[in-house]
């Protein structure tokens, strides 16, 4: 994030951090910092580590009794904001129940004769220290609750107070270091109208958290409490992720001309939800979402999905040492299916490269889980009772809605057809054990994210009922280009001539065999793109629940005869700076 070096002065400042959630505000600043808690590690006596390991399971109660209020406090927030907020709180209550942070700092009490705060402290920093090479926002969330709960048991051992939003003067602009979804939940968006922090990211539940609750927020705003002082007037744009410290009049009147805009676009968007995604040629287009977590269900229900294009699976092996029963499994995917507007799209676990599962991966080394190593459906294959056991999982939720299971990082035919044997294995055990079956086995399919997947797809469509596209990986395995790493990621480019002809062989190769293909990566969910996806013959578009209002105007107003005629001259270009103004030409002005 970047900001322009100044003073603390009267003059204007534009700080930029990550736009999370939409909305444009004018007021005033109010700082609250968290800080950091002092913490003075010392060794404890033998005979005091009884005592201190009391000093741990009266903070873990504590936290436990917090938790509860949580939970009370979820009752009377909107219901996106109170789902999101109920699924921390049973994260939360399951890592204080016995989780690898409270197992470890009891063991620091005891073998290495620790004060609790110490252990607790150093139990995070190894628990961090161990996912610190993994560049994934779900991980890196996953460490930030681990966090949160370490943070939230030092508060209760050291007596730390917390201090309270309600002396916040109405209208106030909360300013922070670090915002959590526990903060958020106290905030009364009466009394606070947006926040900005200097941590965060766009994909947390902090984030989930203030979009829900329709409160503007930046994140990830470095060094931004170097600039802004108590009572600064502040310009809060959760649009694009800027501040405005202290503007000047000519930014003041333009940004209130935005917010009226804004206002407008926002009540055009919501009757957006109940509107067919249809083009003005009247050609369909369904919309559907992709969802991490189960509490994203609600946002997808709202934002007019007609189904889940892409259920990623992994929170079900996160964070835990062992790998979760069929019927935990079959539990959370139950109540994903029932909350569904229409099909979902469940993928088999897919972890390895940036995603490690402790339970998944044990006795592996690093170059087994590499992104070119062990990952999605060649780990399922090796261990196949676990890929048996989420399979019965997902058979059994399918007796509640339509359903359709999606195989990841496939690159072979023989793997789809000892995927499909797995499958029968696991219908004649739920037979055996006199299990309830769907009417109809869910159809199988595959994610197309490889380039050898690409090249293949007219072999792998002949063995598939549907294809799902992952432009991501795709464009990133095509390119040989890490978009976390900061030397290359200006060069993914998803307009690059080799992707495009990857995605259209892909499409083409579904088409000729009658099989549905869906794209579901980040080109899906970029109005910017619609026209060539849909020129290119796409009819099925999967992304994430926010960005469905947008992309389904972007529909409506589009004949698909003229995209189709520029999304076939976009094709034969050689040269992605080409194809780019040509889109751009087409899209007209932003």
């Amino acid at each position: 994030m970047s900001s322009k070096p100044a003073n603390k002065t009267s003059k204007e400042i534009v700080l930029v951090g990550l736009g999370v959630s939409p909305g444009i505000i004018i007021g005033p600043a109010y700082i609250r910092e968290r800080g950091t808690i002092d913490i003075s590690e010392h060794t404890i006596n033998v005979e005091d580590i009884v005592q201190e390991q009391t000093r741990l399971t009266t903070a873990v109660d504590r936290a436990r009794r917090q938790m509860s209020r949580l939970r009370r406090k979820a009752r009377n927030m909107p219901a996106t904001a109170a789902d999101e907020l109920g699924f921390l709180v049973n994260a939360y209550e399951q890592m204080l129940r016995d989780s690898r942070l409270i197992r470890g700092a009891a063991n620091r009490i005891k073998n290495g004769q620790m004060n609790a705060e110490a252990a607790v402290q150093a139990e995070i920093s190894d628990i961090a220290a161990a996912f610190a090479a993994m560049d994934d926002a779900y991980i890196a969330n996953r460490i930030d609750d681990i966090r949160e709960v370490g943070r939230r048991l030092i508060l209760n051992l050291t007596r730390t107070p917390v201090k309270p939003f309600a002396a916040v003067p109405p209208g106030s602009i909360i300013i922070t270091d670090e915002l959590t979804p526990a903060d958020t939940a106290q905030m009364n968006p009466e009394r606070i109208i947006g926040v900005a922090a200097e941590l965060g990211g766009a994909e947390g539940h902090t984030a989930i958290m203030l979009r829900a609750l329709g409160m503007p927020g930046v994140l990830g705003v470095t060094s931004m409490l170097r600039y802004v002082s108590h009572g600064d007037t502040l310009l809060i744009d959760g649009t694009v992720g800027r501040i405005v410290i202290n503007p000047d009049a000519a930014t003041l009147k333009t940004a209130t001309h935005q917010q009226d805009e804004y206002r407008k676009q926002a009540d055009r968007l919501v009757c957006m939800r109940d509107l067919p995604a249809t083009t003005r040629d009247g050609t369909e287009v369904e919309l559907w979402a992709n969802v991490e977590l189960p509490i994203e269900m609600t946002m997808a229900r709202e934002s007019g999905a007609v189904g889940v294009g892409l259920l990623r699976t992994e929170f079900l092996f996160m964070n835990r040492d062992t790998v979760p029963s069929e019927d935990e499994q079959y539990d959370q995917l139950r109540e994903i299916v029932k909350a569904a507007n229409g099909p979902v799209t469940i993928r088999t676990v897919d972890v390895g490269g940036d995603k490690s599962s402790e339970a998944l991966h044990k006795n592996m080394d690093a170059k087994a889980t590499s992104a070119l190593g062990l990952r999605g459906i060649r780990l399922s294959l090796l261990q196949p009772k676990i890929l048996e056991t989420q399979l019965c999982a997902i058979l059994r939720a399918a007796c509640h809605g339509e359903v359709r299971i999606l195989l990841p990082m496939v690159t072979s035919v023989w793997e789809v057809h000892r995927a499909r044997g797995h499958l029968k294995k696991s219908i004649a055990k739920l037979k055996r054990r006199k299990v309830a079956l769907p009417h109809k086995i869910p159809p199988m399919g595959c994610m197309i994210e490889v380039p050898a997947a690409a090249l293949a797809a007219d072999a792998l469509a002949q063995v598939s009922d549907f294809f799902a596209i992952g432009s991501n990986d795709l464009t990133m395995y095509t390119l040989a280009i890490d978009r976390g790493n900061e030397y290359v990621a200006n060069l993914f480019d998803p307009l690059h001539p080799a992707v495009l002809r990857l995605i259209q062989f892909s499409a083409e190769s579904a088409r000729r065999m009658g099989i549905p293909v869906s794209i579901c990566g980040e080109m899906a969910g970029d109005p910017r793109y619609t026209a060539l996806l849909l020129g290119l013959g796409f009819r099925e578009l999967s992304m994430s629940a926010p960005s469905i209002p947008r992309v389904k105007q972007r529909i409506r107003d589009m004949d698909l005869i003229a995209a189709s005629r520029r999304a076939g001259l976009i094709m034969d270009q050689v040269d992605s700076g080409r194809i780019a103004t040509l889109l751009d030409d087409f899209n007209g002005p932003a």
